[in-house]
């Protein structure tokens, strides 16, 4: 591989050196030191030996009192987020939504939760009675009786052999099983 050559320096292609800010200096300022604690991002710059005494002496909570750095401390642990109580928020809307767009996508409140007994049931127990379409608080009675209706309207003889009834009675099937052999229903 040919090796390149380094172009000669010009006035076009000089570079800008910034000079220490230490007074009296005249070394080359290379590294930089932010100038207040409200201003981190604006920066004094110094040779190595000035910037190394400028960090020494700076104290970023100078003029602060014990309240204050305490507070300053505790916002850093969240990164200066806001933070709420775990479900604190939850009481309100979440969202401002002028348009009412929110409650066509599921992003509206929530209803509150029901204390009927249904808060046991296990996912699959509540997909069976999604399937079955039943709701909480049923009987084993209930559960069988519904289980006959829907056999009776997707039963693939009833349906011409149908592919799509056979899967639908195969759902229905699980969907009892998964019922029948649930504790917390009453037999009658």
């Amino acid at each position: 591989m040919p090796r390149r050559r380094a172009k000669p320096l010009t006035a076009s292609t000089a570079t800008f050196v910034r000079v220490c800010e230490a007074p009296g200096c005249s070394l080359a300022g290379e590294y930089r030191a932010p100038r207040a604690r409200d201003r981190l991002n604006d920066y004094r710059w110094f040779c190595l030996a000035h910037v190394r005494e400028y960090n020494s002496k700076w104290d970023y909570f100078r003029g602060l009192d014990a309240v204050e750095i305490e507070r300053h401390i505790r916002a850093d642990t969240i990164w200066r987020r806001p933070v709420w109580p775990l479900g604190g928020r939850r009481s309100g809307p979440q969202i401002h939504d002028p348009f009412d767009l929110a409650g066509e996508v599921g992003l509206g409140e929530r209803p509150a939760p029901r204390h009927d007994g249904s808060e046991q049931l296990t996912p699959a127990e509540r997909t069976a009675l999604s399937v079955l379409e039943l709701s909480w608080p049923l009987t084993q009675a209930d559960v069988k009786s519904r289980y006959k209706e829907l056999v009776k309207i997707h039963h693939p003889d009833a349906n011409g052999g149908a592919r799509d009834a056979e899967e639908k009675l195969k759902e229905i099937n699980a969907a009892y099983s998964t019922l029948r052999a649930c504790e917390r229903l009453p037999a009658a």
